[in-house]
């Protein structure tokens, strides 16, 4: 996408996020699945963002650490009331080193799939297995790739509507490079229009299975949901587990 890079994602829709997505999700079932395996930490988060899943993850006595390409994103979490502030490194963290060895390392929400290529991709994966500790575990959460939402490789659709505003998704899909470069288009009422432009690289779980074998790992779990829900042919997201080989 003509203009696009790994911050701005994060620099346009920060301001916004936790309103736009905040009540999407599950997050005492992701937290207490994370706690569960993180075994009280430390822990590492790829893409922190605002916190959504790191501070309540603390709650439960877990010490986070974060990685963030985006300092809009990393400025929403720190005007959030905390006693103490998570430490977070900023940049890209298919590269980025970090001092330490965690027993968690975790990225939610498909942004595995903001980085823009399968060579950062598999770079992520090798980066995060020199940062398990022996006993480490690696979660992704992302959807499983569904080409039947494409019509001559775009879509444009409504992602939520009341009467006051609504919700829009523009997407363009590329099958050669597994790209989809999107505007999710923000109307209200008597204010501006909003527009929140995302590029990613998916992946099936079969080839994320492939990076991690690649890395030095292997997968442990795979579920269809934070309930360990079982992964099938049906199952429209996956929480994959990988451990060292």
């Amino acid at each position: 996408m003509k203009g696009y890079g790994a911050r701005t994602y994060g620099d346009r829709i920060a301001g916004v996020y936790d309103e736009l997505y905040g009540t999407l999700f599950d997050v005492d079932a992701t937290v207490t699945l994370l706690a569960e395996l993180g075994g009280g930490g430390p822990a590492l988060e790829l893409g922190i963002g605002t916190g959504r899943i790191a501070l309540p993850l603390e709650d439960r006595g877990v010490d986070v650490t974060g990685i963030d390409a985006s300092e809009a994103m990393v400025a929403e979490l720190r005007a959030k009331p905390r006693e103490d502030d998570i430490p977070v490194v900023m940049g890209d963290f298919a590269d980025v080193d970090i001092e330490g060895r965690f027993k968690l390392v975790f990225v939610v929400f498909n942004t595995l799939f903001n980085l823009a290529t399968q060579d950062e991709q598999v770079r992520c994966f090798t980066n995060v297995t020199k940062h398990l500790t022996e006993d480490g575990v690696f979660l992704v959460e992302a959807f499983v790739p569904d080409m039947t939402r494409y019509t001559r490789h775009q879509t444009t659709g409504v992602d939520r509507l009341d009467s006051e505003s609504v919700h829009l998704e523009a997407s363009r899909h590329d099958p050669v490079n597994q790209t989809v470069d999107s505007q999710h288009i923000h109307l209200r009422r008597g204010e501006p229009v909003e527009m929140y432009p995302v590029s990613i690289r998916y992946a099936y779980p079969s080839e994320l299975d492939l990076m991690a074998r690649l890395a030095g790992l292997r997968l442990r779990a795979r579920w269809g949901g934070w309930h360990k829900e079982p992964f099938t042919s049906e199952s429209k997201f996956h929480v994959s587990v990988y451990e060292h080989a």
